[in-house]
């Protein structure tokens, strides 16, 4: 049998650390993106380490390595505070605590490395990006022989868990996707998007869903919501403990949402002004016209923020402004900041996409999908690959996961359209830059009070590019603009219900600063922001009035009960 010799090992680590050559071999597979070698990467992409820097971090590099491994030579336990080595499996047996602790070294030594990287921020940032999903790929929980956990599980359960393990990544290799819910658990209208209401419109686009009031009487003017059309509208109205829609409702507002069709051939040749006009516009005129009043309160989260905020400038190019107030949550208007998304958008790659869709086509809801999902790689994608097929664990029920693997498709031309006059050009917030449905657009035309809403730990809408939308809208009138920031991220900082008492969230009163002083000078308070925007709305919402009698009128008549059909059709 072939013994285990811990001084030869270290000799071999050291006699590469100490030569050059062997060095920058080693270091070849562990500074790559496609692959290709380090040098020869940053190379290509105008970039390069200082090399007084990188001598640094060689030196500081063979300090903790040589220190790790004195520590194991006299079985010395290292401190694992990563979460991901938290078992007491991984503790319990020296070889497997320094294989941990000798990744969580080279992960800090590649990204200080990719960190010191002399190039411009963009290509940094993709650096950096590759740097970290190549790091999180090669984690040692990752791999079954490396993997304590998996390999007791394995043990105890005589194989079972392996063999469920191999099952459910045979059956997620069909399903295209990584499973990170029990998927069976749900059904649309029956637990999840449950709100009582009725479609009282539809086009090729959308349908127009008006809920059903839980009060005797309601404010005149109704709430006009636009989610997102990446994913289903029901990030909104999950269930009922947790639905910004039915907390609404319950507040004494008319609400109706538009609910967007889940693209396929049909809508190929869809265009961003189609969704303007036949889309956000087009739910305006049906909300004023079923309410009878001139007047709404609309509300746009994430990219339907955008589409509403353009839609309400086209209007204004055209003399109209139906918004009584104006509501937008983790919403990019000036994509100046736009996180680490920046590192999917660049000339080269805006261009391909142009090419193959950008005329007709449909973007695959599983493309963007991997794409949000690569974004936090250890927990929507290598988390599952441990508990799923190394350990063979079934993942529990979770209504926010369920939602997240319900993706759609975009049209070809509309996605092309937003990539390049959005994230690439930032034309968006330039007045009089571009013309959407034959007008120009100017946010600074929209007439009406805005609640604008970032999330503290939002990785694909930065709070500060949130925070940047108050110094385009109402730009005369700043004071007419309120900020409202909170704890967690993207969805989880909006589906923050006040019965939970969970989070904070932090205001500030003073208009008109930047937003590093705004938060410096911010009061932070326990609990949801919901109570904060349920003021807002109430202050805009008009008087109370009688309920009305039915949904829709004569012309927009009752289609379907809530939550419609659109909702229902899954991405191929």
């Amino acid at each position: 049998m072939k013994t285990f010799d811990p001084q030869a090992m270290y000799s071999e680590w050291m006699s590469q650390l100490v030569n050059q050559d062997k060095w920058q071999e080693w270091m070849k597979p562990a500074a790559t993106m496609n692959p290709m070698p380090a040098a020869d990467m940053l190379k290509d992409l105008g970039a390069q380490i200082d090399p007084a820097t990188m001598t640094r971090l060689q030196t500081e590099y063979m300090q903790e390595f040589g220190k790790l491994w004195q520590d194991f030579a006299v079985s010395k336990i290292p401190d694992l505070k990563d979460r991901r080595f938290s078992a007491p499996d991984w503790h319990n047996h020296a070889m497997h605590s320094y294989s941990a602790a000798s990744y969580l070294l080279n992960a800090r030594f590649l990204m200080a490395m990719a960190e010191s990287v002399q190039a411009p921020i963009k290509t940094k940032q993709k650096i950096g990006f590759a740097v970290q999903q190549m790091i999180d790929a090669m984690s040692p929980a990752n791999f079954l022989v490396t993997n304590p956990e998996a390999q007791s599980k394995l043990i105890e359960s005589k194989g079972e868990s392996l063999a469920k393990g191999i099952t459910q990544m045979l059956a997620d290799m069909q399903k295209g996707r990584i499973s990170q819910t029990d998927e069976s658990a749900f059904e649309v209208g029956k637990n999840v998007a449950t709100s009582a209401g009725t479609v009282v419109y539809e086009n090729h686009l959308f349908q127009l869903i008006q809920y059903q009031p839980t009060t005797k009487t309601v404010h005149q003017r109704p709430l006009l919501m636009v989610p997102p059309c990446i994913n289903k509208f029901y990030i909104l109205d999950l269930q009922p403990e947790n639905s910004v829609v039915r907390y609404a409702v319950d507040q004494g507002h008319t609400v109706f949402l538009v609910s967007w069709a889940n693209p396929d051939e049909s809508m190929a040749e869809v265009s961003w002004n189609d969704y303007i006009e036949d889309g956000a516009i087009q739910a305006i005129k049906v909300a004023q016209k079923i309410s009878k009043q001139d007047k709404i309160n609309a509300f746009g989260f994430c990219v339907g923020g955008t589409i509403i905020s353009t839609a309400l400038s086209v209007l204004a190019a055209r003399g109209e402004h139906p918004a009584s107030s104006l509501t937008l949550l983790t919403t990019l208007l000036d994509f100046t900041q736009t996180g680490v998304l920046d590192v999917f958008v660049d000339e080269m790659q805006v261009k391909m996409r142009e090419q193959t869709i950008g005329r007709r086509g449909i973007l695959p809801g599983k493309d963007l999908a991997s794409t949000f999902s690569s974004l936090r790689a250890n927990d929507l994608v290598w988390n599952y690959v441990q508990s799923n097929y190394l350990k063979g664990e079934a993942p529990p029920p979770f209504d926010l996961l369920y939602w997240n693997a319900d993706s759609t498709n975009l049209p070809g031309p509309m996605f092309c359209w937003y990539l390049r006059n959005t994230y690439l050009e930032n034309k968006l917030k330039q007045p009089g830059a571009l013309t959407v449905a034959g007008s120009k657009v100017d946010l600074g035309k929209i007439d009406a009070p805005c609640f604008v809403y970032g999330s503290r730990e939002d990785h694909i809408v930065p709070w500060q590019a949130a925070f940047a939308s108050t110094a385009l809208l109402n730009p005369r009138h700043k004071d007419r603009n309120r900020f409202v920031l909170g704890a967690s991220g993207h969805i989880a900082g909006v589906v923050n219900p006040p019965a939970k008492k969970k989070r904070s969230y932090w205001t500030n009163e003073q208009a008109g600063l930047d937003a590093e002083s705004w938060f410096a000078g911010a009061t932070e308070h326990p609990g949801s922001w919901w109570p904060e925007w349920s003021a807002f709305l109430s202050e805009h919402g008009g008087k109370m009035v009688k309920v009305p009698a039915t949904p829709g009128n004569a012309e927009f008549p009752a289609i379907e009960a809530a939550p419609g059909r659109y909702v229902k059709v899954r991405a191929v």
